[in-house]
């Protein structure tokens, strides 16, 4: 995490004065755009030192393989996105990996865009656009974001407004804007995207405009994901209708997975209220059933 920080500090700068040189930077697609945070980096940092390059390699080393392993499976990789203080670093990791292993149509490597933020939908369109520029087809999933409580902390902190978008309804809107505009591109191009989301409404909608576009069944470039357990009539209802779903299932240490399920317990709600939802018409069917039974 602290090379993330001491690499995320770098570009920063790097964007508030272009003539700011990074030895270590390879070609990337856009990771800030004009209404970007740049306030975490108060003063010009240090040039990274030689063990921070030293792990800097390794990373670089360890992504590659990955992304290989990707490649000859044909298995996309999707990169998770964390706090805004770190997620330039882990923008230009997934944006140069893309440009190194997305080659065909179809996109290995697949970056996130967190929706509450108020900068996504600009980011993604410098992304894409750098991308075709390129003739780099490119994955996204879109999710709403998972770090309300910290982002505005920080911002508050340090004097500034909150990244994130000041209603839910913005958020809403802001993932719905940007799952329109990457349907309405993969449909007439290269690329694809994955839309992670528990909200009904969002699903009923993007299912609507992948319908309206001409999405056939199980197209590879479109995929809907939620996390194991929640939204399951989400999930089944996408999957009845012919596309192709998703269930997240994190894994790992207890120490690392709760604070995961902790976050969104606490700042996406619309998740609970979606497994209400899924309690609900479990036990109309449970009812249905028993009735079913008794006459």
């Amino acid at each position: 995490m602290r090379l993330l920080e001491r690499m995320s500090d770098l570009l920063r700068w790097e964007q508030k004065d272009p003539s700011f040189i990074l030895p270590w930077k390879q070609d990337s697609f856009p990771v800030f755009s004009e209404s970007s945070p740049l306030y975490h980096t108060r003063k010009r940092p240090e040039p990274l030192t030689l063990e921070e390059e030293s792990d800097l390699q390794l990373a670089n080393k360890r992504l590659f393989e990955l992304c290989q392993k990707c490649v000859q499976a044909n298995i996309p990789l999707l990169v998770d996105a964390e706090h805004t203080q770190v997620q330039p670093a882990i923008d230009y990791f997934t944006y140069s990996s893309a440009i190194m292993h997305n080659k065909e149509e179809n996109p290995i490597v697949f970056g996130t865009i967190q929706t509450y933020l108020k900068d996504a939908k600009e980011r993604l369109l410098l992304a894409t656009n750098a991308a075709d520029k390129l003739g780099i087809p490119m994955g996204f999933k879109l999710v709403r974001g998972a770090y309300m409580s910290m982002e505005r902390k920080v911002a508050s902190s340090l004097g500034y407004a909150s990244p994130i978008h000041n209603t839910v309804h913005d958020t809403h809107k802001c993932f719905n804007d940007c799952s329109n505009f990457m349907l309405e591109k993969i449909s007439n191009g290269p690329g694809g995207v994955v839309l992670a989301t528990h909200n009904v409404e969002s699903g009923k909608l993007a299912a609507a405009k992948a319908h309206e576009l001409g999405f056939g069944k199980v197209n590879h470039k479109l995929e809907f994901a939620q996390l194991y357990g929640m939204s399951e009539a989400l999930s089944f209802g996408l999957s009845n209708a012919g596309f192709q779903v998703s269930k997240y299932m994190p894994f790992g240490p207890v120490e690392t997975v709760m604070p995961y399920l902790l976050r969104r317990a606490e700042e996406n709600r619309g998740m609970l209220a979606a497994s209400g939802f899924d309690r609900q018409l479990m036990r109309q069917e449970l009812g249905r059933r028993l009735k079913a039974a008794i006459f």
